[in-house]
């Protein structure tokens, strides 16, 4: 039997930097002078010999050092046995370490960190606290407009403009908000003027329509009353001589009326104030005719007559061509066509207040008619309803041109301006309409239909003189000729009529 015997051979090899040159590199840094083709590696001495060399990697690498990039980095962190027995282990270029989380945090920093952290949560307390206290108020105010809203009887008059397309087209209800941003939050610059029943703001809107709203200047119910009662009768009335409703706010205490904005103001500007063009006989005529017809038609509706009861200058607005808007419906009444007339308590402006009414607290239709007597008397003699002269203070527009009337002193008191354009003739028609209308006695003042038709004729020119003040001094009522008062009669109720206008509380 053959035994075979294995004998182990172990093979010895060098490098010889002489012949060899391709794969060793001098490197001053190592101990023998040479490293090898790959950078992280180191050639040693063999046997003590200067010119015989072994390659090797350096520590912490592993590879083939004889070729370039040969020894790679040993990812210690990645081995079997994990090498930080605290903290956590980092790997580096040919080693590791191990970091520790930093238990001593100097004074300094600590004051620091603890300042930041307390102002960020100071900061985000304070935003916190300020957006909770916002949406808090958000809630309240919403609250307060939907009480408001309901107290100003925004749901009838809801109810009102979605029954009638007709209404839901010219008439909306505005929010708070719109009607904020369309006057900057009620910017005293805005104000166009103040009336007998609020203030008058001008606005933008966002569709950049051009408006006038009117808030009460006192928060009352009659006020709040009032309001609603213009919407009511605004939204229900299409003429184009009453001034157009736009719609309204009800979510404030105080209702906003919004209006379509007459940019050349009131009539009494025109005729009392210092308008640099006084207004010719042309326009006063049409004015009038226009005012005359809007009230006509206010009286005439089919089926709820509807009285302004504060019927004045200041009332009638002009738009830039001068056509006149009724205005200011916050004292009118509505009621039903069969009726005649209604007990009210006394409300209208000083010099314009019908005296039958102020005593008897009846209001009727001829109430009106009383009122705009006044408005003819304005016009033709450019003199205030209530003014000073040389017997007396506060002296009656009304008692003083009637008596010149009566007294065939008219033109002591006519306007010179008319008499220039040539219109007297006319004048002494309206004039004597003006003295119907001005009757102390409410059937023997005409309808407004009555006093329309009057200055239709005029403005035509179809006026017959006499035929004419025969038929403004007839009875609104039964036809009959104005037969006027005589001797005692007259004198009694001038002297009621003087009681009146002398009296100082006049409701507004």
């Amino acid at each position: 039997m053959m035994v075979v015997t294995r004998v182990p051979t172990v093979l010895e090899w060098w490098l010889d930097v002489k012949s060899d040159r391709d794969l060793v590199v001098l490197d001053p840094h190592s101990v023998s002078g040479w490293r090898c083709m790959s950078l992280n590696s180191f050639a040693a001495n063999i046997g003590g010999a200067v010119n015989k060399v072994r390659c090797n990697c350096s520590d912490g690498y592993e590879g083939n050092p004889y070729i370039i990039h040969g020894c790679q980095d040993i990812d210690e962190c990645q081995l079997p046995v994990y090498p930080c027995v605290h903290g956590t282990c980092i790997n580096m270029p040919g080693t590791y370490r191990c970091a520790t989380k930093k238990r001593i945090i100097s004074l300094p920093g600590l004051i620091t960190a603890i300042a930041v952290t307390a102002g960020f949560g100071l900061l985000f307390s304070l935003m916190g606290a300020a957006k909770i206290t916002n949406k808090l108020k958000q809630r309240r105010a919403k609250k307060l407009r939907q009480k408001f809203f309901k107290k100003n009887h925004g749901l009838l008059l809801q109810q009102l403009i979605s029954s009638n397309n007709d209404i839901a087209e010219r008439t909306r209800i505005f929010s708070l908000e719109e009607l904020e941003q369309a006057t900057n939050k009620f910017d005293h610059n805005r104000i166009l003027g103040g009336g007998g029943h609020g203030t008058v703001y001008k606005g933008i809107l966002s569709d950049q329509r051009i408006v006038a709203i009117k808030k009460a200047k006192i928060i009352v119910q009659r006020e709040i009353d009032q309001f609603i009662n213009e919407v009511v009768i605004l939204s229900q009335t299409n003429h184009r001589n009453v001034v157009k409703l736009f719609g309204c706010c009800l979510e404030t205490e105080v209702p906003l009326l919004v209006y379509e904005f007459i940019s050349n103001g009131a009539l009494s500007f025109h005729l009392h104030g210092q308008s640099e063009n006084p207004l010719s006989w042309k326009d006063r005529l049409r004015i009038a005719l226009e005012t005359a017809r809007a009230i006509a038609c206010l009286h005439s509706a089919a089926s709820i007559s509807v009285y302004h009861r504060d019927i004045k200058c200041a009332n009638i607005l002009l738009t830039d061509t001068l056509t006149s808007k009724v205005s200011d419906f916050g004292a009118s009444r509505s009621i039903a066509i069969d009726e005649t007339g209604i007990l009210t308590a006394v409300q209208g402006t000083y010099g314009y207040l019908d005296p039958e009414y102020y005593y008897t607290s009846r209001l009727t239709e001829k109430s009106d008619v009383y009122s705009f007597g006044v408005i003819l008397a304005e016009l033709l003699t450019r003199v205030t309803p209530v003014f000073s002269s040389h017997s007396s203070e506060g002296t009656s527009l009304a008692s003083h041109f009637v008596s010149h009337i009566r007294d065939n002193r008219f033109s002591d008191i006519l306007d010179a301006q008319i008499v220039e354009e040539g219109g007297a003739e006319d004048a002494e028609v309206v004039a004597r309409l003006a003295e119907a209308c001005l009757s102390l006695k409410g059937e023997e003042r005409p309808t407004m239909r009555q006093v329309e038709t009057v200055l239709e004729d005029v403005q035509n020119s179809r006026v017959n003189l006499s035929s004419q003040i025969t038929r403004v001094n007839r009875n609104a009522t039964n036809d009959q000729p104005y037969k006027g008062s005589k001797g005692g009669e007259e004198t009694r109720l001038y002297s009621l009529e003087k009681e009146f206008i002398e009296s100082s509380e006049i409701p507004r």
